[in-house]
């Protein structure tokens, strides 16, 4: 399979490329630094000779570097899994937070997503088959203390999945939204969080990875997961 992974080169988009990796498939990796990409790259690649791997810098907040990048995975060919990981997290509450938070955590967190689907999506609907992957999060499904705009982009990440869902059904196209809880990631450098608290990346990666190898007729719409003792 060819699988096409954004913020590749750490955290969660990390663990799920490799995931991908160890069995074997072909992957098309971004991310926004170059180095930190290529060195992710170049470890994959050692520890998985069997797999093909490809590496392209891409900020996904800008239009022209989505394109690019689209445009060179459809050159590689048609994607048969598209995982958008790409976004991040700004703090803060809607009445306080820093001007211009909003327009920020969309562009990172739900445009990306929709600007890449949409360039990709034409060829894997001809060939009527494929499945996307929209890494959404706990924050997509209720409100919390510190979640602001992050918050609200997540929520819109969702409804792009759902509406995405409907409309890919007549070409045999999965839509999953996967809504993770506090996971492991360099976010949580200089917390003291105690690891056995939250979820590593790689329980992530492991459940996407088992969603994707699903028989034709079946998806896995909504993906939640937790820390075994509940959210932070």
């Amino acid at each position: 399979m060819l699988v096409v992974v954004t913020g590749a080169s750490r955290g969660i988009g990390k663990a799920i490329a490799e995931s991908f990796a160890v069995a074997g498939h072909s992957l098309l990796l971004c991310s926004r630094g170059s180095k930190q990409l290529y060195d992710t790259l170049q470890e994959l690649q050692t520890r998985f000779p069997e797999a093909v791997i490809k590496a392209k810098p891409a900020d996904m907040t800008q239009r022209e570097d989505i394109q690019a990048f689209a445009s060179w995975c459809l050159e590689q060919g048609v994607p048969d899994i598209v995982v958008n990981n790409a976004g991040h997290f700004i703090p803060g509450s809607v009445h306080n937070e820093p001007e211009g938070s909003l327009e920020e955590m969309l562009q990172s967190n739900l445009f990306s997503a929709y600007h890449l689907t949409r360039l990709l999506l034409p060829d894997m609907m001809a060939r009527k088959s494929g499945h996307i992957f929209n890494i959404c999060s706990i924050a997509s499904l209720h409100a919390y203390a510190n979640g602001g705009s992050y918050s609200i982009s997540k929520y819109a990440l969702a409804g792009f999945s759902r509406n995405l869902r409907e409309e890919m059904k007549p070409f045999g196209i999965k839509v999953t939204a996967v809504y993770p809880g506090a996971v492991l990631t360099a976010s949580w450098d200089g917390s003291n969080i105690d690891p056995k608290r939250i979820m590593a990346a790689a329980d992530i990666a492991q459940m996407i990875y088992t969603a994707s190898q699903l028989s034709p007729m079946a998806v896995v719409e909504d993906l939640v997961l937790r820390p075994q003792l509940g959210d932070l």
